[in-house]
């Protein structure tokens, strides 16, 4: 029995010694991740905010109470990137009329980060496509 109990000994110190490399997960704090899903509502991404990712200013659309100190804890917290200065816009709600229904469109409030200089995290997914301004290709059945 000793020379069996001795063979599943040695069989699992080989798994162990295999298992010791391990990959880092990253784990955000629940905390900052709440502040964020509160906070931010998408990324703001026109040709405009584009020409400001170059100046290091990323573009965000915020709810409507939301504060600067929000924003900055939430930018922070969930992209792990120090942030330097915040500007806070707010868009009046225009009117609009369909026949003879009125309504409004919804206010707008965004949010331009500015970030430390030499400082860029995970923000620049946010860029589309560069494809995605190019001319699509004619379809086979469209001819001329």
């Amino acid at each position: 029995m000793a020379v069996v109990e001795e063979k599943k000994s040695n069989s699992s110190k080989k798994v162990s010694d295999s298992k010791k490399t391990v990959k880092k997960v990253v784990v955000q704090n629940t905390e900052n991740s709440d502040i964020a899903y509160r906070a931010l509502v998408e990324p703001w991404i026109t040709e405009k905010s584009h020409a400001l990712i170059a100046q290091n200013k990323y573009t965000f659309r915020v709810t409507s109470d939301t504060t600067k100190a929000e924003v900055k804890k939430a930018i922070e917290g969930f992209y792990a990137v120090s942030v330097e200065k915040i500007s806070i816009m707010n868009f009046v709600p225009k009117k609009r009329a369909y026949g003879r229904f009125e309504g409004t469109k919804t206010a707008i409030r965004k949010a331009i980060v500015t970030l430390k200089k030499g400082d860029k995290g995970d923000l620049t997914e946010l860029s589309v496509d560069k494809n995605m301004y190019q001319i699509p290709p004619r379809l086979p059945f469209l001819k001329g």
